[in-house]
């Protein structure tokens, strides 16, 4: 492995200064080591997976077709996304630029014995050398989608069980998302994806839902974010009530070798739709409680809206809280680009907490998506007003497997932060 990293180090040296051809021969290059690496180091432990699943008695023939019968019906798992940022920020010198390509390459094979495996490698690189961002170049704002190369998803997963049917097992690296994301996430925007090392229970009949995962490490949006961990998350949902769920949760987090690193969050949500004839009306409440070892505190959010002709507006308020103005209210596994305004001033609450009050707007004209946001960021605790920020959002699918959009977020700081305009153009193709 450390002979692989240094070959990694050099190729990404030289890709730097040679361009994209060159880069495409050493990282399919590279992906081979890695894979043939792997593919020793495991092996055994993969043959005596695959025999306790197959049941291996004598019957090779019949198991060997369903085998091969797995495999055929496994499917390839394609993403490509070309994107561009631009960051103009009056906290820094010059503007960042960024063309980045994000890759990623699996497959999800068929089900066995009602057990399906999937793997699926990451590649994020640099386009024609517009690489003016921080922090590998100093003087620019901060993009956080370094060139990384990374196994994304390994993970077998168990489906099938006549006496515990509706139970799903994974076990390894995967994605999690829990709820709308606010507090477990995969940070879906960012070209290096979230995932998490562990197992994971998830469990449904009728309206009732439930999921526990242990985890063991978080593989972060940048390798930078990369922990080793000892959490566990529980999440259970009832949607038997009227209009909607009632979800119940509990994440319990901790960094190993990080002195008092236990963050604790227990918390209720409500999510619900009520249809009176032209009009949806839309209703969502949530509270929790969260304790770390300086401090107990709070986070509330309450949104309400109404969908008609197509079109649906929503006003909300998320609180998070701060104890005395010493620390505030965190989620560290959280998808944070999609809360608190696009600009991203807020992935770490300020010590006096955050109050974000705002208003959104979003329709579909003539297949486009289009969406509006506008935020009144203040302090929870004392008296700063924080700011302000506008979001615009265009994007439109092409067929089944392609998508483009633009994206704006334009900050205006008053006590907190500076004004910062982050423009997005970017093109996606999914299988």
């Amino acid at each position: 492995m450390t002979d692989l990293i240094r070959l990694l180090f050099r190729t990404r040296k030289s890709g730097q200064g040679e361009g994209v051809p060159d880069f495409s021969t050493s990282l399919f290059f590279i992906l081979g080591r890695y894979i043939e690496e792997m593919t020793m180091k495991y092996s055994a432990i993969a043959a005596g997976v695959i025999l306790s699943t197959l049941g291996f008695s004598g019957t090779a023939h019949a198991e060997d077709d369903a085998f091969i019968t797995a495999l055929k019906e496994g499917k390839p798992l394609l993403n490509l996304r070309l994107r561009h940022e631009e960051v103009d920020s009056d906290g820094a010198a010059e503007d960042a630029q960024a063309l980045t390509l994000r890759t990623r390459l699996g497959y999800q094979s068929g089900t066995l014995h009602g057990f399906d495996v999937l793997g699926e490698f990451e590649d994020t690189r640099i386009v024609g050398k517009v690489d003016n961002f921080a922090p590998h170049m100093t003087g620019y704002p901060v993009i956080a989608d370094p060139e990384v190369t990374e196994l994304n998803r390994a993970a077998v997963r168990y489906t099938g069980s006549d006496a515990l049917d509706g139970l799903v097992a994974t076990y390894g690296r995967q994605r999690i998302i829990y709820d709308n994301a606010r507090f477990v996430g995969n940070v879906g925007w960012r070209q290096d994806e979230q995932t998490f090392d562990g197992a994971k229970l998830d469990y449904g009949t009728g309206d009732f839902s439930f999921s526990t995962a242990y985890l063991t490490q978080v593989n972060g949006f940048t390798p930078k974010f990369d922990a080793n961990v000892s959490n566990t998350l529980f999440n259970a949902s009832w949607a038997g009530m009227p209009g909607g769920s009632l979800t119940a949760y509990g994440y319990l987090l901790e960094t190993d070798n990080v002195p008092d690193s236990d963050n604790d969050t227990y918390g209720l949500r409500y999510a619900g739709a009520f249809d009176l004839d032209a009009v949806k009306l839309l209703l969502t409440l949530e509270g929790a409680q969260q304790e770390v070892e300086a401090g107990d505190t709070e986070y509330y959010f309450a949104e309400v809206g109404a969908e008609m002709a197509g079109v649906t507006v929503k006003m909300a308020q998320e609180v998070l809280g701060s104890d005395d103005g010493q620390i505030a209210f965190q989620t560290p596994l959280a998808t944070k680009h999609a809360f608190n305004g696009w600009a991203d001033q807020f992935l770490v609450t300020p010590a006096d907490g955050l109050k974000d009050s705002f208003v959104s707007v979003g329709t579909k004209l003539a297949g486009f998506k289009l969406a509006a946001v506008y935020h009144d960021f203040q302090a929870e605790e004392g008296s700063s007003d924080y700011g302000t920020e506008t979001n615009l959002l265009v994007a439109r699918p092409i067929g089944k497997h392609y998508v483009v959009g633009l994206k704006y977020a334009d900050y205006n700081a008053d006590d907190f932060g500076a004004d910062t305009q982050k423009l997005w153009a970017w093109a996606e193709l999914k299988l």
